[in-house]
């Protein structure tokens, strides 16, 4: 790979970092849209897109929490039932074009609804046990059939239903994504035993991406902003499965 083809790829992934950490994502989805567009070869994807997803998962994480957003009675059960389901769901595999399909258009109606009703004023009141269990479980599944964190069905699922607030719900996706991706790696490298050569620019450049993004999305953002950014995130992931 040449030196401009790494800029260019780095480029990418800072800027992709940026965005979905600020919302307590990690960016997996984006991740693997830049990497493919720039022609990366399939089989070193995956590992180099779950290494950067942890490290942008733990960065934001730790923002979140600092600033006061993290629940742990609201996070652990969604965990728990996830990750041995995110095992399963890398072994799974449903035909492509209907999971694309079913997944881009539930993501663009997630979108279109945190577009357009913004408001964080309604007070949060958390699931019920087996509520969170059974949705952590068939959300950890979708990871595992996506090849991403989860993340990105888990933050619309605690809004819609009302279940926390916008900071609170991206607090917890953070660190969701961050044990599933984990997971989805140790998999994979047992598997396979490689990882690109290129990972440590693109590690530094998610890093930096995922300290900016994280810092202002806990801290500066007010929630309809966060909102609209995570339709802004929903969108362009949605588009995305409907196109390829």
């Amino acid at each position: 790979m040449s030196l401009e083809h790494v800029a260019w790829l780095t480029a990418g992934i800072f800027v992709i970092a940026v965005l979905y950490s600020s919302v307590g994502h990690a960016g997996a989805s984006g991740y693997i849209a830049v990497m493919t567009l720039l022609g990366l070869a399939p089989q070193a994807i995956k590992p180099a897109a779950l290494a950067l997803n942890i490290l942008v998962a733990a960065i934001a994480a730790w923002q979140f929490r600092r600033a006061g957003h993290f629940s742990w009675p609201l996070f652990w059960p969604f965990a728990v039932a996830a990750v041995p389901m995110a095992f399963l769901g890398g072994w799974w595999q449903l035909p492509a074009p209907v999971l694309k399909t079913l997944l881009g258009l539930v993501l663009l109606y997630s979108a279109a609804r945190f577009f357009f009703h913004v408001s964080d004023e309604r007070p949060a009141r958390e699931p019920a046990r087996v509520v969170s269990l059974a949705a952590g479980a068939a959300i950890g599944l979708l990871a595992g059939l996506t090849g991403t964190g989860g993340g990105i069905f888990l933050t619309p699922l605690i809004l819609l239903m009302g279940w926390a607030r916008a900071k609170t719900a991206a607090a917890v996706s953070a660190l969701f994504i961050l044990v599933n991706s984990v997971a989805g790696l140790a998999g994979n490298l047992a598997s396979t035993q490689h990882l690109p050569a290129y990972l440590l620019a693109l590690l530094l450049a998610a890093g930096i991406g995922g300290a900016i993004g994280s810092h202002m999305g806990s801290r500066h953002f007010p929630a309809p902003i966060v909102l609209r950014l995570l339709a802004a995130v929903l969108l362009v992931a949605g588009l995305k499965l409907l196109a390829t």
